[in-house]
C-alpha cells in the first residue's frame, strides 16, 4: 500500500475554488492541510453532505495534489438531482466541507519507473490519471476515453503524448481506448488504468495477451470508505483476511489493484 492508515484524517476543509468544466463535470480545489500533504496519486477522499439526512460520504478521486500547500483538486460528475454530488456542485469558495482522507492505496509509481507506460482513463476515471502523469518518472502515453464531450485532455498534454477516443467519433478515434491503441499502433511496457468495469476488463485482457503488468483503479459504490461495511467488495484470487472469502474491499485494499489480483 502507498499510504499508512495512521495518516487518515477527518476534518472540515475549506473550498478554495469551484468551476464547471463540462456538462455535469465540476472541478473543486480544497485547502486540505494534512490530508493533502499525505496524499499520493490514485487515492481518494470521502466528502460528507451538509444535509443531516445523508449519513454516508461520497468518495471522490484525487485529480491533483499540491503537497507543499496541502491542497487537493477534485474533478467529479454530478450524478443526479438531490444527490450529494449535486449538493457539492452548489458550494462556493470559502465554504467548509467535511472531508476524510487520504483513503485507499495509490498507483505504484516506482514499479514502472523509467519504462513506457500507458495511462488510461475512461469517463470520470480520467481525473486520477492527471496527478499520476505529473508524478510518474517514465515515458507516458495517455489514452483517454470519452462518451462525447472532452475535459482535462489539454492538461495531460504537458506530460506526454495524448490519444483520445470518443464513442460518437466527435474527437480522436471513434470507439473506446482499446480502439485508440489499435488505430495508432501504440505499445507500452506497463499499464495504469481507471474507468468503468467493461473498459478495465478489456484492458486486463489486453495486458494478459501482451504479457505486461497492469494496475487498475476500480470504480465501485462505497459506503463507509474505510473497509468496515463490505459494501464495495470485489472478487479476488486470494482469500481476504477480514471476510475470509475470495473478496477484496475496493475502498481499503484498493482502489488500485494489480489486474491479476481481481476478477472483473
Amino acid at each position: 500500500m502507498s499510504t499508512s492508515e495512521s495518516k487518515k484524517t477527518k476534518k472540515p476543509c475549506k473550498i478554495l475554488s469551484q468551476e464547471c468544466i463540462g456538462t455535469d463535470i465540476y472541478s473543486m480545489w480544497l485547502d486540505a492541510g494534512e490530508i493533502g500533504k499525505n496524499a499520493v496519486p490514485g487515492q481518494f477522499v470521502s466528502l460528507y453532505s451538509r444535509n443531516g439526512g445523508k449519513l454516508l460520504p461520497r468518495p471522490i478521486s484525487l485529480c491533483e495534489i499540491d503537497k507543499a500547500e496541502g491542497k487537493l483538486r477534485l474533478v467529479y460528475r454530478v450524478t443526479g438531482k438531490g444527490t450529494g454530488t449535486e449538493e457539492f456542485s452548489r458550494l462556493h469558495a470559502g465554504v467548509p466541507i467535511e472531508t476524510m482522507g487520504p483513503l485507499g492505496n495509490g498507483f505504484p509509481l516506482e514499479a514502472v519507473k523509467g519504462k513506457k507506460v500507458f495511462l488510461m482513463g475512461g469517463g470520470i476515471g480520467i481525473p486520477p490519471m492527471l496527478e499520476t502523469a505529473k508524478q510518474l518518472d517514465a515515458e507516458k502515453i495517455m489514452v483517454l476515453g470519452y462518451r462525447d464531450e472532452l475535459f482535462l485532455n489539454k492538461e495531460f498534454e504537458a506530460y506526454g503524448d495524448v490519444y483520445v477516443a470518443t464513442e460518437d467519433g466527435s474527437a480522436g478515434t471513434k470507439g473506446n481506448v482499446m480502439d485508440a491503441i489499435r488505430e495508432n499502433d501504440l505499445e507500452a511496457d506497463a499499464i495504469f488504468a481507471c474507468g468503468p468495469a467493461p473498459m478495465l476488463r478489456a484492458i486486463k485482457a489486453y495486458a494478459f495477451e501482451k504479457g505486461i503488468p497492469c494496475w487498475i483503479s476500480m470504480e465501485e459504490r462505497m459506503a463507509c470508505g474505510v473497509g468496515a461495511c463490505l459494501a464495495c467488495v470485489c472478487k479476488s484470487k486470494d482469500v481476504d483476511s477480514h471476510s475470509h472469502v475470495h473478496n477484496k474491499r475496493v475502498c481499503k485494499d484498493g482502489p488500485v489493484f494489480l489486474s491479476t489480483e481481481v476478477e472483473l
